[in-house]
């Protein structure tokens, strides 16, 4: 398999590869590299700066990190090519791409969200259990500002649609040349699309990824939010995955699905002797989420923006509740037929790093195998936002973040050093967040006051 890898690299016609590394907020930091260099150094690894993890999405340096910073020098990493990663980037004169694993900080420090995601995975195979995920996302589309010199303006974004149109067959014909390259070169750059359609809201669409093995679900869940933006790119559309970006519109979700299997290929979850053909492995995988997700908000809501979705009436959970079918808790289950059933996680909004979600998931719902806790709390009937007594989830960053900090269940489910530097990254991104003056109040208080 690996020599096949190989020998395709060789014989393609261009003299370079690219290849990415994923960083905390789940975006692909890359770079191309001629190919003697990669056949150079494929048996070992590549030298990455390790700033990647010492600044947050916008390249502002954290004020504190224990992973780098100017008294190490930024220093290079290591970058590992991971073999199994490859695709060809069909957009882009079918060039070979790989993801890599990274390590950075002396000694080792584990904060890279895909190696963190594989020891966890390995955890799971070393007890029998296959996870098998999948992420599906919803994103706003909007014209590019010729104004802003071929960029789109943050803050009187168009979006390429007018109106509420949900499911809509018109829309997906007005703008059939961007939809059929999404599902076409999404598939050429393998990431299979279940379905793809328009969402409520003007300029929205909602793309489900076809499940598969969970490490290549999350690389699929991080390369489709890259691939989205290459694709719209030559219509001059700017797609935007942040959680909620008009607080009058729905916001954007990064549902998360997920199934345990043996090494047969059953479904571990599916039991037609037991209620609601909820099998007990899978009752117990459900009641540690529902046990764990108090102290693990930030890995499903990593920004500020995200708490701004999680509202009620919105079509994204406020509680820690589990339902049937039921779209208004944080867990709902589809139990329909073996192949199928799976629990969906609705907090993740389209913002999130697919590889931290998966990690937290797939460990909260392991926890709750190896305790073999019992599902206590009965399913949601009904609309979870109106029962006022149910516990319900963190209102802003902050908030959860400090949960998270204090919590021994996060540190014993993700590393202690990771719990560290991830919460490190959360209190950054509040406090550029709180040292930032708004539109709201500029405009509720520059004369009035």
């Amino acid at each position: 398999m690996e020599q096949d890898i190989i020998e395709a690299v060789k014989k393609h016609p261009g003299n370079k590869i690219k290849f990415a590394i994923i960083d905390v907020d789940g975006i692909l930091r890359g770079k191309y590299i001629h190919k003697d260099k990669f056949f150079d150094n494929i048996a070992d690894h590549f030298g990455f700066c390790d700033v990647t993890y010492g600044w947050d999405s916008a390249d502002q340096l954290y004020d504190e990190s224990s992973i780098t910073g100017w008294e190490t020098g930024f220093p290079d990493g290591k970058a590992t090519i991971d073999l199994s990663s490859f695709r060809q980037v069909p957009w882009d004169d079918d060039v070979p791409f790989f993801l890599a694993d990274y390590s950075a900080g002396s000694p080792s420090a584990p904060v890279c969200p895909r190696s963190l995601l594989k020891s966890i995975v390995a955890e799971a195979e070393n007890l029998g259990y296959f996870a098998e995920y999948a992420m599906e996302y919803e994103w706003f589309n909007f014209h590019i500002n010729p104004t802003e010199a071929g960029y789109q303006s943050p803050t009187k974004p168009q979006p390429i649609f007018e109106g509420m149109y949900g499911y809509s067959i018109t829309r997906l014909a007005q703008g059939s040349h961007y939809f059929n390259d999404i599902f076409d070169l999404c598939e050429a750059f393998d990431i299979k699309l279940e379905g793809l359609h328009t969402e409520t809201g003007p300029g929205v669409f909602e793309a489900a990824i076809r499940k598969d093995s969970i490490l290549r679900a999350a690389d699929k869940g991080a390369l489709f939010k890259t691939a989205i933006k290459e694709i719209a790119n030559p219509y001059d559309i700017t797609p935007s995955f942040m959680a909620k970006w008009n607080q009058k519109l729905p916001g954007c979700s990064g549902h998360m699905h997920q199934s345990l299997k043996d090494a047969e290929g059953n479904n571990l979850f599916f039991d037609t002797k037991a209620k609601n053909n909820m099998s007990p492995l899978m009752e117990s995988f459900l009641a540690g989420q529902l046990h764990c997700l108090p102290v693990l908000v930030p890995m499903f809501a990593p920004t500020v923006n995200s708490y701004k979705r999680l509202v009620e009436g919105a079509w994204a959970p406020t509680t820690i509740t589990w339902g049937i079918d039921n779209r208004t808790t944080a867990l709902r289950i589809l139990n329909d037929k073996e192949n199928t059933t799976r629990i969906e996680h609705r907090v993740a909004g389209a913002d999130v790093n697919p590889y931290l979600c998966m990690a937290a998931g797939l460990a909260s719902g392991l926890y709750g195998i190896k305790n073999n806790m019992k599902l206590t709390t009965a399913a949601t009937t009904g609309n979870a936002y109106a029962n006022k007594r149910i516990k319900r989830l963190p209102t802003n960053l902050h908030e959860a973040t400090q949960t998270m900090k204090r919590s021994k269940i996060a540190k014993d489910l993700l590393g202690e050093s990771f719990v560290q530097h991830y919460c490190m990254t959360r209190e950054h991104e509040w406090n550029q967040y709180l040292n930032t003056v708004s539109d709201w109040e500029l405009k509720r208080y520059f004369e009035i006051i």
